[in-house]
């Protein structure tokens, strides 16, 4: 009979621990403030979102400002359960790569504003950090406005909202001009900033005999470029924010938003000044390298030129013929040196008289 083959025990298999949970990160971690504005005062607490909410609904004219920095998508779906947020606006906020923009979703309205900073070119190693660009978005509803941040630096503006009382009473969508009208004057005075810069780069540039660096030039265009993509759109996001939403922004704050929108349209245009100033400096460095190396091309020509004539000479009478009277003259060496050193001062002469020398 054939061996029996032994049959092979299935093997047990080993129980595999539960995928752990991700830990959610609790909102708080996210959180710069969190203040409540009653009849247009700020209380002088800072409370927790919950005990805000609590409190908002407690009064007819109270409003919640909770202000964000970066939250993940688990953080804002908690506050969209909390503040009954809609689903696009969560998805924009996590995003956070969006252009200058008002939108409305029924009773909420969403602004995104781009952040502006600017750093000296002493003060950075890389020249493409003098201008950095980050995102501040404002959600607003009929009892709370959310100011979410992703990389740019935000102060403490409330009470810069309590000082315009008239304006706070208006409600949670004041919070919305507060942000725009900060982050609007830092364009004004980046734009003084580059203002000085472009100065001192067109003083470099037609100042006779000075070394131009092209680089800076260009790294400067790419920043003033990069600046435009942030502030350009936000003129007419406003503009079409105040035509098309004027129950949610009311009257007495659409002159405060037209005031925003003159000096992101002042800002516009002076950088687009300075992108028009740094293309004619790039034009006019080109020109003047051209101009010197056609110079140092025609000083070149010229010494090679003076070289050419005494080393011609020396190739005559350096050919082995048999007969060369000058060679057998007494003074043949001395009057063949005085024509090489003639010839050479009567052409440094010409090319001197000329400007090539």
């Amino acid at each position: 009979m054939p061996p029996r083959i032994p049959l092979t025990r299935p093997r047990s298999k080993k129980p595999q621990p539960p995928a752990r949970k991700p830990i959610p990160v609790p909102i708080e971690r996210s959180i710069d403030f969190c203040r409540v504005f009653v009849d247009g005062s700020r209380l002088p607490e800072n409370f927790r979102v919950a005990e805000a909410i609590d409190l908002v609904n407690q009064h007819d004219n109270a409003f919640v400002w909770l202000s964000l920095k970066a939250p993940s998508v688990e953080q804002m779906e908690r506050l969209a359960e909390l503040f009954d947020i809609d689903d696009l606006i969560v998805d924009d906020v996590v995003d956070a790569h969006q252009r200058p923009k008002i939108e409305r979703y029924d009773e909420q309205l969403f602004m995104v504003v781009r952040s502006v900073h600017y750093r000296d070119d002493e003060e950075v190693a890389d020249a493409r950090e003098i201008i950095s660009t980050g995102e501040v978005q404002v959600v607003t509803g009929p009892k709370f406005a959310i100011t979410i941040r992703h990389n740019a630096p935000m102060p403490d503006l409330t009470a810069s909202l309590e000082e315009e009382e008239e304006v706070a009473q208006v409600g949670p969508v004041a919070v919305s001009w507060v942000v725009a009208n900060h982050l609007v004057d830092a364009y004004l005075r980046v734009a003084e900033f580059l203002s000085q810069d472009v100065d001192e780069l067109e003083n470099e540039v037609f100042t006779p005999k000075r070394q131009i660096n092209i680089d800076k030039i260009y790294n400067y265009k790419r920043e003033i470029l990069e600046m435009r993509h942030a502030i350009d759109p936000l003129s007419p996001a406003l503009r079409s924010g105040m035509i098309n939403h004027k129950d949610l922004l009311r009257k007495p704050l659409r002159s405060y938003f037209r005031d925003v929108q003159d000096n992101a349209t002042i800002a516009s245009d002076r950088i687009s000044g300075f992108d028009e100033r740094l293309s004619s400096l790039l034009d006019a460095s080109v020109a003047k390298v051209s101009m010197q190396q056609n110079a140092d091309m025609r000083t070149i020509s010229a010494v090679v030129g003076m070289a050419a004539a005494p080393t011609m000479i020396a190739g005559v009478y350096g050919m082995n013929f048999e007969y060369m009277p000058e060679l057998g003259w007494k003074y043949g060496y001395q009057v063949v040196l005085i024509i090489m050193f003639g010839v050479m001062a009567a052409m440094f002469w010409w090319f001197r008289r000329n400007n090539w020398l």
